[in-house]
């Protein structure tokens, strides 16, 4: 087993083979809004309902991860923008493999818009980085997401599709990418990826139920688990949202049931190893 295989094996749960990753990358984005004002209370929350992993900057993560439990993986994210950018969707590397490393990452990821006019910076970029994960082992997560003005020429579905085979086809091992809207849609997405495929979150939905049905429908159609951040650390109780959505991932519950988990205070557990 290489080194890479033994870092994926910190993210996807050895017995479902799936993940709950909660990013908090969106500080760098966003500035420090509701839910990540106090990035170390929002990774703890995280850790505390169940999270396979935690996505941070290097800043944060220099900060968050000595205080994480050892069974909650680091993702230190390579790219970003700012919303106060003139153009907010170019996404620049601000971090490298081996800044990661020096951190104690258990993988690394980066951001691509598809569709933009910098489609071909970000993509030679990803390949870049792509290939210095492999020289180092270390797992990559890739976020892919299709400009939003491509979806009147072009079905949004066989966009999504498109974008996550393109993430397998450069080296990805795990793949972030929005949800189609219907299970038989997002079916296409991860049967033609050809790596595990998380399914993002977006903005802030409407009610818990909305988040947990949209998990449930993901999961179903062979989606490897979540990385949903402002549904998870903007929610009332994110520990809990955690914990709801790992019973959705992880064993295959109703939505009714992972509902009644946001109802119930979590129970405070001794801090273990990670899963082997």
């Amino acid at each position: 087993m290489n080194g890479k295989q033994t870092r994926l094996r910190r993210i996807l749960h050895p017995g479902s083979r799936r993940t709950v990753i909660v990013p908090l990358d969106h500080g760098y984005t966003m500035g420090p809004i509701t839910g990540i004002a106090e990035i170390e209370k929002a990774a703890q929350a995280a850790a505390q309902g169940g999270a396979s992993a935690v996505i941070l900057h290097k800043g944060a993560a220099g900060r968050c991860a000595p205080n994480l439990p050892p069974q909650i993986s680091l993702i230190v994210h390579l790219s970003g923008s700012t919303h106060c950018g003139v153009d907010p969707q170019r996404k620049i590397l601000v971090c490298s493999v081996e800044e990661a490393v020096s951190l104690g990452a258990d993988a690394v990821s980066v951001h691509v818009n598809i569709g933009g006019a910098h489609e071909a910076d970000m993509l030679s970029d990803f390949a870049y980085i792509s290939a210095e994960a492999r020289r180092w082992g270390m797992p990559l997560l890739v976020m892919l997401y299709p400009e939003s003005s491509l979806s009147g020429a072009v079905d949004r579905a066989q966009l999504i599709a498109h974008a996550a085979r393109l993430g397998a086809e450069l080296g990805a091992d795990l793949v972030k990418i929005p949800y189609t809207g219907d299970p038989e849609s997002f079916r296409q997405v991860t049967r033609g990826c050809g790596v595990p495929v998380v399914v993002a979150g977006g903005p802030k939905m409407g009610s818990s139920g909305a988040v947990l049905n949209m998990v449930a429908e993901a999961m179903a159609a062979g989606a490897a688990g979540t990385a949903l951040g402002r549904n998870v650390f903007q929610h009332a109780q994110p520990e809990r949202m955690v914990a709801a959505i790992a019973m959705l991932v992880h064993q295959n519950r109703s939505v009714e049931e992972a509902l009644r988990r946001l109802e119930t205070p979590l129970e405070l557990t001794p801090k273990r190893g990670r899963i082997p």
